[in-house]
Order: structure tokens, then sequence, then C-alpha cells
């Protein structure tokens, strides 16, 4: 089993603080920034910050269906969803950048053994590098707008 990771960077014209409360942000913005690949959305406990608890549905495949229990903690411009389900953890890091700030999501996890493991950490990360950008692209949109 190896680990597999995936990650997405855009450049938000909006300054760092704005965009990690946006980020961290469960309740109003990450439902607005949502790409149509996920479901089921339902925030479980808080909703903003550090000890909220969210569940989805990430439909990462035609035949791959996801059940996410994150569980979000905060340190310092990062906001880290640890997912209870499996060993997902996705990082949102928020940088400054001349006027704005760099948003990244890095996703990983320890991948399948075998033949599938391989499969897994060639196919896997590109899949979830277009719904990462989808879902960055929207918050750029929410934030720019």
């Amino acid at each position: 089993m190896g680990q597999v990771s995936a990650a997405s960077t855009v450049l938000i014209n909006a300054a760092p603080d704005a965009v990690l409360a946006a980020v961290a942000d469960y309740n109003e913005v990450r439902p607005k920034i949502l790409s149509p690949h996920y479901s089921g959305y339902e925030v479980v406990q808080g909703g903003v910050g550090a000890g909220t608890v969210v569940r989805w549905k990430l439909q990462a495949t035609k035949s791959r269906v996801r059940d996410v229990q994150a569980n979000v903690d905060v340190a310092g411009k990062t906001v880290i969803e640890k997912d209870a389900n499996s060993s997902m953890i996705t990082n949102w890091t928020v940088a400054p950048a001349g006027t704005g700030s760099t948003v990244t999501v890095k996703t990983s996890w320890q991948g399948a053994g075998g033949v599938k493991g391989i499969f897994e950490g060639i196919f896997a990360p590109l899949g979830l590098k277009k719904i990462q950008a989808e879902v960055l692209e929207n918050l750029k949109q929410q934030l720019e707008n």
C-alpha cells in the first residue's frame, strides 16, 4: 500500500484572512462551492473552523462513491479535514500572493496494494485533481464576485 495524493492550486484576488474564513465556513460557503461530484452534504457539528464535523458522498468515478465524515481542524493557515471512514486527509492551505492569495488543496490516502493499487496511484489523482480544480474555481468565483 502506497500513499496516493492529488493537489490543485488557485490564485484568488482576496485577502488571505478572508479566504481562510471562507474555506473554514462549512455552513454557508462550502455548500455553494461543491461540484456535482458531491451529494448528501450535511453539517453534523459546528459549522465554522475547528471542531466541525461534516458528511458527504463523493462520486469520484461512475462506480466509485466514497462516504466521507470529515473532522475539521485548523493549524495556522491550513484547514485540515480527516475522514473518519478512511485514511483520507485533505489540507486546504491559504498563502499570501501579491495582493491576493493562493489556495492549495491536497488530498492524500493510503492506496490499495497490488495491481489495484498501481491503477489507483495512476488514475485516482488525475480524476481528483479535476474535482479539486472545479471546487477551487467555484471558491474563486464566490470570493471575487
